[in-house]
């Protein structure tokens, strides 16, 4: 744990936290936020965290190690009662709920809350405590009340963070900020990957725990606890609620409902068993709210300004599509992404919305990203002939352009019932992007869209650049310009830079701030302005010189 005078430093020396943030970074400082009463917590080593606001709650959690022996992943340690507080202010004089849960081996001694009976709409601060120990003190707050109009949503939006390609600069500037109301983590929150297999441009910065592959429940265990030790991760959890989904590397590689590219059944068991060994840890290690049928796929209300649907697009999904002559599967009506009753449910979902934006957190792209995208009715003759989909040939089969019918379902729910201001938050593929999301993309700018699609960068791992060990802003500003020429709807395409985005969205347009890191490789790298784009209430992406302040 930093001490806060550490803090203080990094606060003091970011020129992102001008005038108002560097007042409410201090006050976070001062009212003890972030801090334990004793300098380290032996108790409580894996931090605290809360997510998944309501406006009446929150869910809030945290990790006990009530003796040596009771490390991640070992089944061992004694049953332990711990306390829980949230209070209105940071000295905990008025505590407002309360109550004591008892963390065990079947939880890996993790423990989540559902907090309820709260006021909505404003800041609370909660804490732990067991075997005389007491955790670090989290700031987290209430979602607005579903009648209420706030003046402005501000989130946090971040995606691929891989513990051995860098440290997480990203969720370190993201803490400092100050001017936020939640964190969305759009998946590949940890790596399954073996030590070494996987790290940045010039290898490995730091060791994944274990050493091998993780495949079995111990396995994913001692991974998530690995990152919840990262101590940038570690203090953003402290100060801001997280809203997360799951996509590929929480259970493996390209994982699809029956199975993963980086699943080998023949020396890694049944696949069904390593996911839900996967589906379990992650439950228990982060701070998500799902009922009985433990659906990761959910909706978080902002009053009447914004709704933010979560998908979950690895549960259910098809098989991916194959290149060359699997092409044709990517136009095949009963393949699916989404699976139909999740489809159904974000269908549902965004034609009755009462709010003003419709926000969609969604793992992977679905604006098209193809080479060329064809006309379908003039390329007819060509998808018959030679196989090519009708939307042209895809340059990612995970992602929605390897599933058209599901894709076509959603945009056309979206435009049959004219609905407006929709806008899709995506993670993924290490990039950044910026796109139209049109029904037609053969014929756009004419014809109708669907909606617009901001996509984050990684926090750590792999870009373009990374992987090709070119200069920064050489080789893929040349393939930056080829993607946007052809597909006309992608206005911003960014590929070598790590980072996060920053929505902004108030009663007349939503967006995206692109943010950029210098150096993955350095702890306590620094942060640039990267880009800005926006969308006007019922209209298309447009630039913005400069980010929302």
């Amino acid at each position: 744990m930093r001490s806060p005078e550490i803090l203080a430093a990094r606060f003091d020396r970011r020129s992102a936290l001008k005038g108002g943030g560097v007042a409410v970074a201090a006050s976070l400082l001062a009212s003890g936020v972030g801090r334990a009463d004793s300098p380290e917590s032996a108790v409580f080593r894996h931090g605290i965290a809360s997510g998944d606001p309501l406006p009446g709650g929150m869910i809030i959690w945290t990790r006990v190690t009530p003796s040596e022996d009771a490390t991640p992943g070992s089944g061992s340690g004694a049953s332990t009662a711990v306390r829980w507080e949230v209070a209105t202010d940071s000295g905990f004089a008025a505590v407002v709920a309360s109550g004591t849960q008892t963390a065990t081996t079947d939880s890996d001694h993790t423990i989540k809350v559902d907090v309820s009976g709260l006021t909505a709409g404003r800041e609370y601060f909660y804490r732990f405590s067991a075997l005389g120990q007491t955790s670090v003190v989290g700031r987290t707050h209430t979602a607005p009340a579903t009648s209420d109009t706030p003046e402005r949503l501000r989130l946090g939006v971040v995606s691929c963070a891989n513990w051995e390609a860098g440290y997480f600069g990203a969720y370190r500037h993201l803490a400092a900020r100050g001017d936020l109301d939640a964190i969305v983590h759009l998946g590949d929150y940890i790596y399954e990957y073996q030590r070494g297999e996987y790290g940045g441009r010039n290898g490995s910065v730091r060791w994944h725990e274990p050493a091998h592959e993780i495949v079995s429940l111990a396995d994913y265990r001692i991974r998530h606890a690995q990152y919840k030790t990262d101590p940038d991760l570690a203090d953003l959890h402290t100060r801001l609620p997280f809203i997360c989904t799951w996509d590929d590397h929480e259970s493996a590689d390209n994982a699809w409902s029956g199975g993963a590219e980086n699943h080998q059944p023949a020396t890694e068991g049944d696949w069904q068993a390593r996911r839900a060994a996967a589906l379990q840890a992650y439950l228990e290690w982060m701070p998500v709210r799902t009922g009985g049928d433990r659906r990761l796929y959910r909706r978080l209300r902002f009053g009447t300004l914004a709704e933010l649907s979560m998908l979950d697009l690895r549960s259910y999904r098809s098989e991916q599509a194959k290149s060359g002559s699997g092409w044709r599967a990517v136009d095949n009506p009963d393949r699916t992404i989404a699976g139909k009753d999740q489809l159904d449910w974000v269908s549902a979902g965004l034609t009755s919305a009462p709010v003003s934006w419709k926000l969609v957190g969604n793992p992977v792209m679905i604006a098209p990203l193809v080479f060329p995208p064809l006309d379908p009715d003039a390329t007819k003759a060509l998808t018959e002939l030679i196989g090519i989909p009708e939307s042209g040939i895809p340059a990612n089969l995970d992602q929605w352009d390897g599933y058209t019918a599901d894709r076509q379902k959603l945009l056309h729910a979206i435009t049959d019932n004219q609905i407006a201001d929709v806008v899709f938050l995506t993670g993924d593929i290490h990039t950044s992007w910026a796109a139209d999301v049109p029904l037609d993309a053969g014929t756009y700018p004419a014809g109708p869209t669907a909606g617009v699609e901001f996509v984050v960068p990684s926090v750590s791992s792999q870009s373009m650049g990374d992987m090709t060990k070119t200069p920064p802003r050489t080789a893929s500003v040349v393939a930056e310009s080829a993607l946007t020429s052809v597909n006309r709807h992608l206005h911003y395409a960014e590929l070598d830079s790590h980072g996060y985005g920053v929505l902004h969205v108030d009663a007349e347009q939503a967006q995206m701030d692109w943010f950029y890191l210098n150096d993955v490789t350095d702890p306590n790298t620094g942060v640039r302005h990267g880009s800005s784009f926006g969308v006007r209430r019922g209209g298309r992406i447009e630039p913005r010189a400069t980010p929302v302040v």
